[in-house]
C-alpha cells in the first residue's frame, strides 16, 4: 500500500533557505535555486522597461495605469505561486496594497525560464494562472532569446504572438511602449530573429 504524500503548507516555504524559492502548487511543494544570471539580467532588464507602464496614467515619461511587481507571492486557495513579475490594470487594482502576499490575480504575469524552471512554469503554473483568470501571460527564455506571448481566451491559453532575438516592437497588454527586446539577453542583442 503507497502512503499518501503529506500536503505541503505555508510554514514549509518559510521554512526553506533564503537561496530558494518555493511554491505550493496542488499541495505539492517546488522549489528553485535563485535565478542565474541570465535570468537575472533578463528580469531586471524587463522591469526597467516597464517603467513607463507603471505608473499613473497620464505622465510625460509613458502611458502608465498598471502596478507592476518583482516576484510578487500569490495565495489562490492552497496553491502559492511567485512569478518574476506580475501587473494590475490600476482601474482593478487602484493601489497596491499593504500586504505580505496578494490573493487578487494579476491582469499579466512573466515567467522567466531557466532550464530548472521551464517545465514548472509551462506545465504546472500556467494552468493555475489560467483558472484564476489573469488575462496575459509571457514566457520569456533567455537560453533561445524569444518571448512567448499568451492570451486567455474562454479560460485557455492562446499563443498570441512569438518574439524573438533583437528587435524593437510593442507587446501586449502594454500597448504604447516599445521594447528593445535585445536588451533583455546577457551579452546583448542578437541579429537572429
Amino acid at each position: 500500500m503507497a502512503m499518501a504524500r503529506r500536503r505541503a503548507t505555508y510554514e514549509d516555504l518559510v521554512d526553506l533557505p533564503e537561496n530558494v524559492v518555493g511554491e505550493i502548487i496542488e499541495g505539492e511543494l517546488y522549489t528553485s535555486p535563485r535565478a542565474a544570471s541570465p535570468h537575472a539580467f533578463a528580469t531586471s532588464a524587463l522591469n526597467q522597461d516597464l517603467s513607463p507602464v507603471s505608473r499613473l496614467p497620464g505622465g510625460a515619461r509613458g502611458p502608465g495605469g498598471w502596478w507592476i511587481l518583482h516576484e510578487p507571492e500569490f495565495h489562490f486557495g492552497a496553491d502559492i505561486l511567485v512569478p518574476d513579475l506580475a501587473g494590475w490594470r490600476q482601474s482593478r487594482m487602484p493601489r497596491v496594497p499593504d500586504v505580505a502576499y496578494f490573493e487578487l490575480a494579476p491582469d499579466w504575469a512573466c515567467e522567466v525560464v531557466s532550464p530548472s524552471t521551464g517545465r514548472l512554469d509551462r506545465v504546472r503554473k500556467m494552468p493555475v494562472y489560467a483558472r484564476e483568470g489573469v488575462e496575459a501571460l509571457w514566457i520569456v527564455d533567455p537560453a533561445t532569446r524569444t518571448i512567448e506571448v499568451y492570451r486567455l481566451i474562454e479560460a485557455r491559453w492562446v499563443v498570441a504572438r512569438t518574439v524573438g532575438g533583437d528587435v524593437t516592437t510593442e507587446i501586449e497588454p502594454f500597448e504604447g511602449v516599445e521594447f528593445e527586446v535585445g536588451r533583455w539577453w546577457l551579452g546583448g542583442g542578437d541579429e537572429r530573429a
